[in-house]
């Protein structure tokens, strides 16, 4: 019986990880985008992005950074909401610590979702991307929480930013509702 109970606890704290989002975006892109995010890679980020989630953190953020045949960034929950000053959107993160990086062998390929940093490695905070193409100059560099599975048809149609800065001009899209997925 005391095993028993005791598996019983491990089991009860142990984190509860979920396996994806469902990103509702609307703007020049409308659908759904569904990400499988990678636990056993980034547990700590994955962690993060889940919280934020369940607790509505990021719907209503805007891609605030949109770099054609690149990525398109989202996620600051501090910033970038819509209605912001935009010109603010990317400067910020959550109220929940920055993370260590947690780098893997996992190449950023078309569809990878990666976690946005400042030039510290161990800044992960609450901004992710999602790569347009595949970008192997940030392998090793930047940590993989993810890739979509479903609606990249959506990711290729978010509104392009400047050339050079991924800079929004106008309104932006925006994850009006972002869902943890089990």
């Amino acid at each position: 019986m005391l095993k028993r109970l005791t598996a019983l606890a491990l089991v009860v704290s142990a984190p509860a990880f979920a396996s994806g989002l469902e990103i509702q975006v609307e703007g020049e892109a409308n659908g759904t985008i569904v990400i499988d995010l990678l636990e056993d890679v980034a547990p700590q980020h994955v962690e993060q992005i889940t919280a934020l989630a369940n607790d509505g953190q990021y719907d209503g953020v805007v891609f605030h950074r949109v770099i054609d045949g690149f990525m398109a960034q989202t996620g600051d929950v501090e910033n970038g909401r819509l209605g912001s000053d935009m010109r603010l959107a990317g400067t910020g993160g959550s109220d929940r610590p920055d993370l260590p990086a947690e780098f893997s062998d996992l190449p950023f390929d078309r569809g990878v979702v990666g976690m946005a940093r400042s030039q510290n490695p161990d800044s992960g905070n609450s901004q992710f991307f999602i790569m347009f193409d595949q970008g192997h100059f940030l392998n090793g560099q930047y940590t993989v929480v993810g890739r979509v599975t479903e609606g990249m048809e959506v990711v290729d149609a978010i509104k392009r930013g400047a050339p050079r800065s991924g800079a929004i001009t106008g309104k932006p899209d925006v994850m009006t509702t972002v869902t943890v997925t089990e």
